[in-house]
């Protein structure tokens, strides 16, 4: 069984993630394939590792065990993955894609910097809107995609990034916390159909009774880096303060200098999660794992 650590990995996973079912989604396999790989260590050990609980799983004394062998194996494995990697030295570019938010506002250049020396190659930051980035990995034209919205497609994999939270945002003072009644109080750049913000948005307005087509709006914007622009650009002294919902990680320099100001829904929070996403093709491939891991440690967040 040693020389098959994708089992072992399964098992690691699975004890990790307290889950099958998160297990399988983190592995990019099916429920049943991560049941079977564990089954077959049981079975090759003629012993339970794994009892299903209630509120998830839990590792029988024989499971605590190989948890201890098949870390350390896992640690010298990706230790001599590093070596290998090192003879290689391919010198290739990393084509990496990311949403409008993600790559204009949180994936900085210094950071890119960063993981082209991780990988020992230089990267490329292609900018582009979710859909689009999916697209382009399925037609192996990127090698991981930062993306806003789970784009679902079983040829992928995903996995949770960041948590984000989307606030109203205006170029003058506004209350900090808004009552649904006062959102009409406004005048709104509203991203245009389509948008995945603006879904999300939608989503939330409904549940709170909130109807979006008696805002007084006044256009209507295809990404984040319009939005901004034009709230930037409203005049100030108008009647109704001019105001857009947006992600928090595109304001925050703005904000804590004073020259935006952001407000939340009273009793509401907005949020979404930003997701990696690559090619189950690639899901054994030391390049994609380093960089998702890189980006996974945080050392990509604003």
């Amino acid at each position: 069984m040693l020389k098959d650590f994708v089992k072992l990995e399964t098992f690691l996973t699975v004890a990790r993630e307290r889950s099958f079912s998160k297990a399988s989604a983190k592995l990019g396999i099916s429920q049943p394939a991560v049941t079977q790989q564990i089954k077959f260590i049981e079975k090759y050990l003629a012993c339970k590792v794994i009892e299903r609980k209630k509120n998830g799983i839990k590792l029988t004394n024989e499971g605590d065990e190989l948890y201890k062998i098949a870390t350390r194996l896992e640690k010298e494995i990706n230790s001599s993955e590093k070596d290998v990697l090192k003879i290689i030295n391919k010198e290739i570019t990393f084509k990496l894609g990311a949403s409008y938010t993600i790559g204009t506002y949180i994936i900085p250049g210094q950071c890119l910097n960063t993981i082209g020396k991780a990988i020992n190659n230089d990267i490329n930051l292609s900018i582009d809107v979710s859909d689009n980035i999916v697209q382009k990995l399925k037609d192996r034209k990127l090698d991981v995609g930062l993306i806003e919205s789970p784009v679902m497609d079983n040829d992928l994999i995903y996995r949770e990034w960041l948590e984000d939270e989307l606030v109203v945002v205006s170029n003058v003072p506004i209350p900090k916390l808004l009552k649904t009644e006062e959102l009409y109080d406004f005048s709104w750049i509203c991203r245009d159909e389509g948008s995945h913000t603006r879904r999300v948005v939608s989503e939330v307005f409904e549940e709170l009774g909130v109807s979006c087509k008696s805002f007084d709006v006044l256009s209507e914007v295809s990404n984040t880096t319009a939005v901004l622009q034009t709230i930037k650009k409203s005049t100030k002294d108008l009647e109704k303060p001019v105001v857009s919902i947006i992600s928090k990680h595109a304001i925050a320099d703005e904000v804590a200098k004073g020259e935006l100001f952001e407000a939340r829904l009273r009793g509401y929070t907005m949020t979404r999660k930003f997701f990696i996403v690559y090619s189950k093709e690639n899901k054994y491939n030391a390049y994609v794992d380093n960089v998702v891991d890189y980006i996974l440690a945080g050392s990509c967040d604003s």
